[in-house]
């Protein structure tokens, strides 16, 4: 496949939905890769995250799976595509269509979340066809449709800077959608007088940085804006214009507010009475309003519901669709709105047709002249990996994600594809938990290599560039799809030569008996030529065809109604309170939220490649409130176990009072690749929406008890470690090459020294000697192994977790230590020199550690732009801004104690 390779590229990120734009550069003489935002894109005007910023680093081909592999075996692309294409084909003809399934991914380009399902649906005749995306925006899919008629995002990121009031709910922007995170402070620091509110069960770093935080009980959002809405209707804060000629249904929302009254309210949330009312006047009394909402409203088992009882309050007082004002879903993945209008979800058509409309049907089925067109939607996530365990799912095909490890009650999805009869994996990556589960393993491209289009939460398609060739075998996801079609022997449908020729189709049929009864448009792009589409600028839709009805210049929708439904009112939907499914007792009391922290993204394939990246937190944890810890007998930076009924994780605790009493909080992104125990979605409960499908993340019961370690390590070695036996292990590269490693296990080996000469590699080896200490009464044992001089391994054995200067360690591997003394201080674990010792990570942008803001912060700086005017720290991307800030207070908090 022919690539045009620039030496400077404009492309787009390819982690959160900000979807920011980026300048890459390639060296002339050396090829190498380097990073920026781009000042020219409308998302983020230059800014990156920590993540986009480290984007350069994680480009190497450590891991890549480069050729397709059958049962392990590296065979042809004629060969693996026959395979797949003939095992398909068998299992439709001999079981029907909906014995075959695709389980594809918000990482996939448009261009390939369309050839996808155009193959499944219009061909092969199946809606199994679902998407990561379930796990992340499937409720706003949903309330958007029951409200307005159709998946539509009404606001503009602008909306952000003009408004009054930003509420954000479960939404961690600080560490998850950095760049507009900043944007909204920035736009607080120009009008002061915005006021932000924070509706998050955890004081995240969002909530550090919020005029008001609403730490309610997990699950109880929807019982928050009924009584809103009630608040709103007691005080006639009502648009009456808007709602008598735009909305339908108000008294039947109305109606299911039984029980909203403050008093009810505040039980029910266990939030302050004060607290609401300060809330609820705000809202009422401020015009310009946008309630931003995130996973913590969507990964519910009530996720429909929040989202339709948030748009009831903006319906009721019109503040929708104008400058400053409406409900605003924030997606979480690069291309989870793109995999939304090509119908990447189970219960949809593409460009935002639905399965269960006859009409829609029609109009996609003659467009693509398909031969057998799904007839009623699929299996969504959860279900689709219970049929695949039941059998009634007899050939799976993974692209672009790692369900293994991201799917609730994740070691029954394991189950379910190792009893798969037939189980293909396109990925980047040789080495997943979910790979190994393949019988067919094909070699797709990657970020950096792969041509297509992307599009951010607020409706902006941007095009993502190939600035890499192909390497090995590799292939875009369009391309394998559209072989395995033309193999199932559709060769005219999926003869497509190259990702513009796709666009140019979708845009196509986005205009297709369109003439703006939906609001997905952009047929001004029908036709584009290759040339075109290789400049095309980022722009917002709807786009349609010229002399096509359209929305105004300012690209927001329904200020002026003009809802898709079909007398074209929003709809008030009825949302009354229930609790979250699987309550707590007294065999699992405590309440299991998981989520994202600010450095790595999902399974951390791409993420963990840098070290900068794992420098923040380096391990799995779990957030608990001290009182909790206290009562679970956890201590201080212990390991703990927590459990549900499903399963059990071993992780780090992290014991803080931002946590709210009775919820623990453990990051979703470890697998079995990186710890021992760590895959956190083995523990999660399968329960999901029963409007959405979305699965219910945010609350699984469980119980929470210290690991009865023998003993805790931490080491230091050269090369990445494999085949640890240790109950509890977490590796992570470090900076200048080599490997860290947190280390646990209930029995004691039988010899440190044996021990400690294989996990640092300095068994036998002539040039290598080890320096060693042993205190066995005190079960204290620490080595530090040198080769030609040098620093190559450490590790440092107590009953205790560990005491060492990590990151000081850290900055010694590889170094020549002659001196004596200073081998004695390796062996200590201590830097005994001022400054040394930098401390865990805080910016890792510029890599300033904790000492050193706490040292800057001692001398003066106190404030965040004068820690960033002496470190720089913050002053790149700005994710760390909040954890510095927080560091300042406790400081002044300390002075004024004393």
């Amino acid at each position: 496949m022919l690539q045009r390779i620039a030496s400077k590229t404009r492309t787009t990120c390819p982690y959160c939905g900000v979807g920011c734009g980026l300048v890459v550069r390639r060296a002339a003489e050396d090829g190498a890769v380097s990073v920026a935002g781009d000042p020219d894109h409308p998302a983020n005007a230059g800014r990156l995250c920590s993540k986009g910023s480290a984007l350069a680093e994680t480009l190497s081909l450590d891991d890549r799976l480069l050729h397709p592999l059958v049962n392990g075996q590296k065979v042809g692309w004629d060969t693996a595509i026959d395979l797949v294409a003939d095992r398909f084909a068998q299992t439709t003809a001999e079981h029907g269509p909906d014995s075959v399934a695709f389980y594809v991914s918000g990482q996939l380009l448009t261009e390939d979340y369309y050839v996808a399902n155009k193959l499944m649906k219009g061909f092969i005749g199946s809606a199994n066809i679902d998407t990561n995306s379930r796990l992340c925006m499937a409720s706003s899919v949903a309330g958007h449709k029951r409200a307005f008629g159709s998946d539509t995002v009404p606001g503009t990121y602008s909306d952000l800077d003009s408004a009054d009031l930003v509420v954000l709910v479960g939404s961690n922007l600080a560490w998850c959608h950095p760049v507009l995170f900043q944007r909204l402070l920035a736009a607080k620091a120009a009008r002061p007088e915005m006021v932000i509110v924070v509706v998050d069960p955890r004081r995240t770093m969002t909530a550090e940085a919020a005029d008001l935080h609403l730490a309610l009980k997990p699950g109880t959002d929807v019982a928050l804006f009924n009584g809103l809405l009630a608040h709103l209707a007691a005080s006639q804060a009502v648009d009456g214009v808007f709602t008598a000629q735009h909305t339908a249904g108000f008294d039947a929302a109305l109606a299911a507010l039984d029980g909203a009254g403050l008093a009810e309210t505040a039980a029910v949330t266990g939030l302050p009475v004060a607290d609401l009312n300060a809330f609820y006047d705000l809202f009422r009394r401020t015009g310009k309003v946008v309630t931003a909402y995130s996973q913590g409203v969507n990964q519910s088992s009530a996720g429909t519901d929040k989202v339709n009882s948030i748009i009831n309050c903006h319906l009721y007082t019109g503040r929708i669709g104008r400058p400053g004002m409406g409900p605003f879903s924030i997606t979480g993945q690069p291309n989870a709105m793109g995999g939304r209008e090509v119908g990447g979800l189970a219960n949809q058509l593409a460009c935002h047709m639905e399965l269960d409309n006859p009409e829609h049907r029609r109009i996609v089925q003659d467009f693509w002249q398909a031969p057998r067109m799904a007839s009623r939607p699929g299996l969504k996530a959860v279900d689709l990996f219970e049929a695949v365990r039941a059998g009634k799912v007899k050939a799976l095909w993974i692209a672009g994600t790692n369900p293994v490890d991201s799917l609730p009650d994740a070691d029954r999805v394991r189950a379910a594809l190792a009893a798969c009869p037939f189980v293909v994996v396109s990925d980047v990556a040789r080495h997943t938990d979910t790979t190994a589960l393949a019988h067919v393993l094909l070699p797709a491209a990657a970020w950096g290599e792969k041509d297509g289009t992307v599009t951010n939460s607020e409706r902006r398609i941007s095009r993502q560039r190939g600035f890499l060739p192909l390497p090995g075998e590799a292939q875009p996801d369009w391309w394998i799809f559209a072989a395995v079609g033309r193999g199932m022997g559709w060769a005219e449908a999926f003869a497509y030569r190259n990702a513009a020729e796709i666009f140019a189709e979708y845009a196509a049929l986005s205009g297709f008996r369109n003439a703006g009864t939906r609001d997905f448009d952009i047929s001004a792009h029908a036709g584009i030529t290759r040339d075109a589409y290789d400049s095309l600028p980022p722009f917002q839709w709807p786009l349609p065809a010229a002399g096509q009805p359209g929305i105004d210049g300012e690209k927001r929708f329904f200020a002026a109604g003009g809802f898709f439904t079909p007398d074209r009112r929003a709809r008030f939907v009825p949302t009354p309170f229930r609790p979250a499914r699987g309550a707590t007792d007294e065999r699992f009391p405590l309440v299991l939220n998981t989520g994202r922290i600010r450095d790595q993204w999902h399974t951390m394939t791409r993420t963990a490649k840098t070290s900068r990246l794992m420098a923040h937190i380096a391990e799995p944890f779990v957030e608990l409130h001290p009182d909790d810890a206290a009562a679970c007998g956890i201590a201080p930076g212990g390991l703990a176990v927590v459990e549900s009924a499903h399963g059990h994780v071993i992780v780090r605790a992290d014991i803080t009072p931002a946590q709210r009493p009775g919820s623990v909080f453990v990051p979703m992104h470890w697998t079995d690749q990186l710890s021992a125990a760590g895959r956190i979605d083995a523990v999660v409960n399968a329960h999901t929406d029963p409007v959405s499908g979305q699965p219910e993340l945010k609350f699984t019961p469980v119980r929470v008890r210290p690991f009865a370690a023998a003993w805790h390590g931490f080491a230091l070695v050269a090369a990445r470690p494999s085949g640890l036996a240790t109950a509890y292990w977490a590796v992570a590269p470090v900076k200048g090459g080599g490997w860290r490693i947190e280390l646990a296990d209930t029995t004691t080996p039988e010899d440190w020294d044996v021990f400690a000469g294989e996990l640092l590699g300095s068994t036998g080896a002539a040039d290598s000697d080890m320096l060693a200490y042993h205190d066995g009464a005190a079960g204290q044992h620490r080595y530090a192994a040198f080769r030609d001089g040098c620093l190559s391994g450490a590790l440092f054995v107590a009953p205790q977790p560990v005491s060492a200067a990590r990151n000081w360690l850290i900055g010694r591997i590889g170094q020549k230590v002659a001196d004596p003394r200073d081998r004695l201080r390796l062996l200590a674990g201590r830097a005994g020199e001022a400054g040394a010792d930098h401390g865990v990570v805080v910016c890792s942008c510029f890599e300033v550690g904790v000492n050193q803001i706490a040292t800057a912060i001692a001398q003066g700086c106190h404030s965040v732009e004068a820690v960033g005017a002496a470190l720089q720290a913050g002053t790149n991307c700005g994710s760390c801004r909040s954890e510095i800030r927080k560091l300042i207070n406790a400081r002044q908090q300390l002075q004024n104690a004393g």
